[in-house]
């Protein structure tokens, strides 16, 4: 919060902004007394709090469902705040992955969580991910991201156990506030953005935004484009209050259709960080249209309600050239070239979400109840047309020349003189359904909370369809010691049904779901008075029923092979997040966890996953270490910040070594009244590093070098 300082009217004003604990210190501290003073005699703007409790943490989660305090949650969730967002100067959702402990970059908009690849993004609880394939979630329109930890079937369904995401998106406020931005830095970097809310007429308000921005990245070739445009409305009937949204996404990245840099097994890249399969032509562009239609209501004291409609139309189009096979193109016994596939895709997808949730309390004696009765569906339709045509190792007409990893020559491969072979189409409908009962009974500084949840699901590919059902559960206890310390535990279960293409009986199938449960528990705390603090948590997560390959190959002799439901992957781990006040105006946040996930059980003949029983999982690190602290002058308007993230050494998913490594990124931030200067520098000493491992003949993707961009902004 910022004000000019002017008048004791105002500094009354800001005082009172400032947290309860807070104004205790402001009341008796000689420094309180000085900013007033400074204030009194016209000093510069000053910035009143910088406090982690006030920046980076909030005093309820939405995500469980049930609006709670975090100490009074069973459940271990990461909030990242507008302000975090905005300070750090991220973009998409891979900026966001150092401050969330357990969680480290995949592939796209996928992590690995808890040990577990993990892909599947919720906006305001509900499936309809506008980012469709391989194109990753910017933040312009979000309001703040929760990241739920561990298996969470019993609240939204099928789902990866390592956790969700879910992006709340910026709603119209009763308050007038506008925003314009510009943005330049390193890599022909410029853009802009436009945002302003509140009241229009009565009690209608509205919200508009609008982010543009075009860079060149630094892979070769590469770049990308991205224009947002955002709008809503909300009306508040007194009881009841209605809020629609519309979202535009439009991205066009050049030759940004990317996989990784080839390593060789001790995880040495092949070729530059730089270097890029794809040619100057080849592209990805995303058009992706959002509506959403929301309505809250408070029937009574006892009594909220809530129900959200989603509907996303998005289309994805793509040519590119994927790596194929290395190989050794002069004989001296080094790899250094690649045979590559042209790829030509179009994929649609149409989705409906629809989410209502009900909340009853009431109090018996002793005992504060609260009853969540929800239900959720959601229907896709995908339609996918693609055709591919793979070169050799020599330059033939007609066909993807290979590339050098050394010295690759791009515009010799031309795709309009490729030869024509038809398109493969596939039609997909999803279908998914579950009603869901949570009864969460606190009695003194004891919580306990119960659920269950029953899904059905119903999938068709072409002859192929398939339907089942699966029941869920969890169950969490709560024993907050003091109001500042609580201690926690749960059991919880997932399950995701196997891919259609998968259930074809060609292929071995129909298969039931993959299932996950956890057991986990840890402490809790808000210590001195809010100053400090964190979660330190335990768990562990088993993942059964794994489709595997067959070791027979084609059992029924129908050209197709076939896979068997026979694995588990079990992971344990310790969680650590903390934000700390180190003083009144040096802020810490840092987010450790160690992990060690490992397979526990494969077919017993060899086939399907690549590591033996007792192997490290792919892409799963044992260590990742992120921290973000700020340290402000509020008599100059100024901050410093500095972040570090550092993921420990890692086996690709075809067991080749990936590097640990530790990069440093630094932001300035300047504000004074209404205007605010962020610099903002990422890999601030280069390092050349491997963000993940993926397969071998497409190599590890690279981190990004060092790039600079300088942001400023208008507020109103």
């Amino acid at each position: 919060m910022y004000i000019r300082p002017v008048s004791l009217a105002a500094i009354a004003a800001a005082i009172a902004a400032v947290p309860a604990h807070a104004q205790d210190d402001i009341a008796t501290g000689a420094a309180a007394t000085a900013a007033a003073a400074d204030a009194v005699n016209g000093a510069a703007d000053i910035i009143v709090t910088g406090r982690a409790q006030k920046l980076y943490r909030v005093d309820e989660i939405v995500t469980g469902k049930l609006p709670t305090d975090p100490l009074a949650s069973s459940q271990t969730i990461t909030v990242i705040t507008e302000q975090l967002i905005e300070d750090q100067g991220a973009r998409d959702a891979q900026d966001l992955y150092r401050n969330i402990s357990g969680v480290s970059f995949f592939s796209y908009a996928g992590v690995t969580a808890r040990g577990f690849r993990q892909e599947e993004i919720f906006y305001d609880g509900l499936r309809g991910d506008p980012y469709a394939g391989f194109s990753v979630p910017q933040l312009f329109n979000i309001e703040r991201v929760e990241f739920l930890k561990g298996p969470a079937g019993m609240l939204y369904g099928p789902g990866a156990p390592g956790g969700l995401f879910n992006y709340v998106t910026k709603k119209p406020e009763d308050s007038f506030s506008a925003e314009v931005s510009t943005v330049v830095g390193t890599g022909d970097r410029y853009g802009g953005s436009a945002e302003v809310t509140g009241p229009l007429v009565g009690a209608l308000t509205g919200r508009a935004g609008l982010f543009y921005e075009d860079r060149d990245t630094y892979r070769f070739n590469a770049g990308s484009e991205t224009l947002i445009a955002d709008g809503g409305l909300a009306y508040d009937f007194g009881p009841a209050k209605v809020i629609l949204q519309a979202t535009r996404y439009d991205q066009e990245l050049d030759a940004n259709r990317l996989r990784g840099v080839p390593t060789d097994d001790e995880g040495n890249f092949l070729a530059s960080r730089r270097w890029n399969h794809n040619e100057p032509t080849d592209f990805l562009n995303l058009r992706s249209d959002v509506v959403q239609a929301r309505i809250e209501a408070d029937p009574s004291d006892s009594l909220s309600f809530d129900a959200t409609l989603r509907y996303n139309d998005a289309l994805e189009e793509q040519q590119y050239h994927e790596p194929r096979g290395l190989f050794d193109s002069d004989g001296d016994g080094e790899i250094d070239a690649t045979i590559r596939e042209f790829r030509d895709q179009v994929r649609m997808q149409e989705t409906w979400s629809f989410g209502t949730n009900a909340i009853w309390s009431a109090d018996f004696g002793p005992v504060s109840n609260r009853i969540l009765v929800g239900y959720d569906r959601f229907t896709g339709d995908s339609f996918f047309k693609g055709r591919s045509l793979r070169g050799t190792t020599e330059v033939t007409p007609g066909l993807p020349s290979p590339l050098s990893l050394i010295d690759p020559q791009y515009g010799l491969s031309d795709s309009s003189t490729y030869d024509q072979i038809p398109f493969r189409i596939t039609d997909t409908e999803q279908s998914r359904q579950g009603v869901y009962l949570l009864e969460e009974a606190t009695i003194g500084p004891v919580v306990a909370v119960g659920g269950i949840r029953y899904d059905r699901f119903n999938d068709v590919e072409g002859e192929t369809e398939f339907k089942d059902s699966e029941v869920t559960w969890r169950a969490g206890l709560v024993y907050r010691a003091r109001e500042d310390l609580s201690f926690f535990g749960q059991y919880a279960t997932s399950f995701e049904p196997q891919g259609i293409s998968a259930q074809s009986e060609l292929a071995g199938g129909p298969f039931a779901p993959t299932t996950g449960d956890i057991f986990e528990g840890g402490v809790k705390t808000d210590l001195f008075s809010g100053k400090v603090q964190s979660t330190l948590s335990a768990y562990r997560i088993r993942r059964r029923n794994i489709l595997q390959t067959d070791p027979r190959g084609d059992v029924g002799g129908d050209g197709i092979d076939d896979l068997i439901a026979f694995g588990e992957i079990t992971s344990k781990g310790i969680d650590f997040d903390l934000a700390a006040d180190l003083t009144r105006n040096w802020v810490l946040t840092l987010a450790y966890a160690y992990n060690d996930t490992r397979i526990t059980e494969d077919n017993g003949e060899g086939g399907g996953f690549a590591n033996n029983v007792g192997d490290r999982f792919a892409n799963a690190p044992e260590h990742k270490l992120g921290f973000w602290t700020r340290y402000q002058f509020p008599e100059l308007g100024l901050a410093l910040a500095l972040g570090g993230d550092y993921v420990s050494e890692r086996l690709s998913i075809d067991g080749q070594r990936v590097k640990p490594y530790m990069i440093f990124d630094a932001s300035i931030i300047y504000e004074t009244g209404p205007w605010r200067a962020l610099l903002r520098a990422d890999n601030i000493f280069d390092k050349t590093y491997a963000a993940s491992g993926f397969i071998a003949r497409t190599g590890h993707f690279p981190g990004e070098p060092r790039s600079v961009f300088l942001e400023v902004s208008r507020r109103w």
